[in-house]
């Protein structure tokens, strides 16, 4: 048995890809201080941040993912069976093994890697109560509750659509995919998977006025020379060098 760590620190992969946003702004995103030394010159400037968070649907860099962990606030501890390669994605046609909603199919449209939990449309759900306060009785929404990827839910096999294990494999031509165990069909990853927040598709996404264009990228702008940089500066803008060092004498 594979064992259990607990998940505070990291935000997966996975998060970072469908967000589409710099990994520098979810770390300042999720930055909570616990505490710090006043300002004052009599003290070392040194701060403790808070480096252990309760992940759940809300995603790190949201208002409310800030409120579940804000500072003194204390959970109990999560523990996640580690997965080492990852094998669900958005679009993926899962079966259900557990729950009220067993044995139906569904697409995956909601992935939470650092929980183990996938979400499946319209499948396993549940009504909760929004917006009561006072004599307003609120109203009623329903929505899909997460599923566990290591014994909830299952792949389907292509060639039968029953459920099946999945593992990792290399074909001769050295790309990565998916095989069922059972019956050792190739499990294609779905073009959804490659949506974000940005675009549906890297092919169909169109550069924006504020975007880096590919040219721009590609374009070569250093040349490495055998110069300092005040050199180089100097030898770009017409100024050249007529000053004489004085003489030194060493003893």
């Amino acid at each position: 048995m594979p064992r259990l760590t607990f998940v505070a620190k990291c935000v997966a992969d996975m998060t970072k890809q469908v967000s589409n946003l710099p990994e520098k702004y979810i770390k300042r995103a999720m930055a909570q201080v616990d505490w710090k030394t006043p300002k004052a010159i009599q003290y070392r400037q040194t701060e403790v941040k808070k480096t252990k968070f309760r992940f759940t649907t809300n995603r790190p860099w949201t208002q409310q993912f800030a409120q579940q962990n804000r500072v003194g606030t204390r959970r109990k501890k999560v523990f996640v069976e580690p997965i080492t390669d990852w094998s669900f994605f958005n679009g993926d046609r899962v079966e259900i093994l557990a729950g009220k909603d067993k044995g139906k199919q569904g697409l995956v449209n909601y992935v939470i890697q650092e929980r183990n939990w996938v979400i499946v449309e319209g499948l396993n759900c549940h009504f909760r109560s929004v917006g009561k306060k006072g004599d307003y009785p609120g109203m009623m929404i329903q929505s899909e509750a997460p599923l566990l990827v290591t014994s909830q839910v299952a792949l389907l096999d292509p060639s039968d659509n029953k459920p099946t294990e999945v593992e990792w494999r290399f074909t001769e031509e050295g790309d990565k995919v998916r095989v069922s165990v059972r019956t050792g069909r190739v499990i294609p990853i779905p073009k959804l998977a490659e949506e974000t927040k940005d675009y549906k598709t890297k092919r169909t996404y169109v550069e924006q006025d504020k975007d880096t264009t590919e040219d721009d990228l590609t374009r070569i702008t250093f040349k490495p020379a055998l110069t300092t940089f005040e050199m180089d500066i100097a030898k770009k803008m017409g100024i050249e060098e007529d000053r004489v060092p004085r003489k030194t004498y060493w003893y």
